[in-house]
């Protein structure tokens, strides 16, 4: 941040007051949608007991979409500069103006479904001091790299974030939240014989007083001392068990074919197939951003609607697309409060877990394969 005058910090209720200020210049049929927020953020990189990388930022912004007669301009300012205030809903505007017509464009309207309250903000997190973050980098390093001889630091990391931000439009629609969140994560690398294996963990919580690193530096270890000295197995039918990461990154590909954008564009394997049984009896595949256990839990979507608890497949039957206001009105249906961005998809997607943890789906198995990480998924 450059010297000077400190800028004014700008309340919750202050960017409220700002998107509604913006919204309020509305002409005629015009509709406008103005969102404002302020966000900082911390990363903290150690290697070998020292801080590497340090980095506190903090940003602020205000984005506009007019829509006229069909047509969509947008317009961004990384300030709340009140010149800049000006210019931005002029810029999109202009920008409207020169948008080829679309019949679907259009604000989300209000649908009466209630926002779920969230515990989004958590004190002990906005107050921790810089000298405990850089603590815990340096302390899941030792934890990890202590876990085995044949093991040495890649990184060690501590990152946190908080936001705010305000939401107003001219279809009525008004709200405003702020969050923060906070994570550890470390990499380790393994040697053994000329081998090199790499592994890695993370720690979550609500603030850093409910990480609990010595389960994350004791994954990373086992992660990449696991795969020495591992062979190719034979091909062959067997049964595979999947790392929980590795389910994770499959079900985000799960997700986005459950978009309501890709189905209306013929992108989805599952379009027309609502209703259709399409998987095992025990796959029931939620989207819940109400969940506050959720990392990515949240109050209201991008346009502005409360976020919803939604069933996407119930015991293996398809039971409904994710949509935005927009992919909705393409599709005929109505917004499920899935906008992402200019976009839309899934929040805070969850697959319902079975009875048994993975140690015990291992021990049933006598003839199987772990998967552990998985390469070029997301190529192609």
């Amino acid at each position: 941040m450059a010297t000077g005058s400190t800028p004014k910090r700008h309340t919750v209720d202050d960017l409220q007051a700002i998107a509604d200020r913006i919204v309020a210049e509305a002409k005629g049929d015009e509709q406008i949608e103005v969102s404002v927020g302020r966000s900082t953020d911390t990363d903290i990189r150690v290697y070998r007991g020292q801080v590497e990388n340090f980095v506190a930022a903090q940003s602020a912004g205000v984005s506009v979409r007019v829509i006229t007669n069909g047509r969509t301009g947008t317009s961004h300012a990384g300030t709340l500069d009140e010149s800049a205030l000006r210019e931005v809903l002029a810029e999109a505007r202009e920008n409207a103006t020169f948008a080829g017509e679309d019949e679907w464009a259009g604000l989300a309207e209000p649908d009466g479904v209630p926002v779920t309250p969230q515990d989004l903000w958590n004190e002990q997190l906005a107050s921790c001091p810089t000298e405990r973050k850089i603590d815990i980098a340096m302390e899941l390093e030792r934890l990890a790299v202590g876990a085995d001889s044949r093991l040495r630091i890649d990184s060690s990391n501590y990152s946190d974030g908080a936001h705010e931000e305000a939401f107003a439009s001219t279809k009525g629609i008004r709200g405003s939240y702020r969050s923060n969140s906070c994570y550890a994560s470390v990499e380790v690398l393994a040697d053994d014989n000329g081998e090199t294996q790499t592994g890695w963990s993370y720690a979550l919580g609500k603030h850093p007083g409910e990480f609990d690193l010595p389960a994350a530096g004791r994954k990373a270890a086992e992660r990449a001392t696991r795969l020495l000295g591992a062979v190719k197995p034979p091909s062959k039918r067997t049964t595979v068990v999947l790392d929980p990461m590795v389910t994770a990154q499959f079900l985000s590909i799960i997700g986005s074919t459950l978009n309501g954008e890709s189905v209306v564009k013929g992108r989805s394997m599952f379009a027309n197939r609502l209703g259709e049984t399409v998987a095992s009896p025990l796959i029931t595949l939620i989207d819940d951003p109400t969940d506050s256990r959720a990392y990515t839990a949240t109050e209201l979507d991008s346009d502005g609607l409360a976020a919803r608890r939604n069933v996407l497949m119930d015991r293996g039957q398809l039971k409904m697309f994710v949509h935005s206001s927009y992919s909705a009105r393409r599709a005929g249906t109505k917004s499920t409060g899935n906008a992402v961005g200019s976009g839309v998809g899934c929040l805070a997607l969850q697959l319902v877990p079975g009875t048994k943890s993975q140690q015990e789906l291992i021990a049933g198995i006598d003839d199987g394969v772990l998967i552990d990480s998985v390469q070029g998924l997301h190529s192609g």
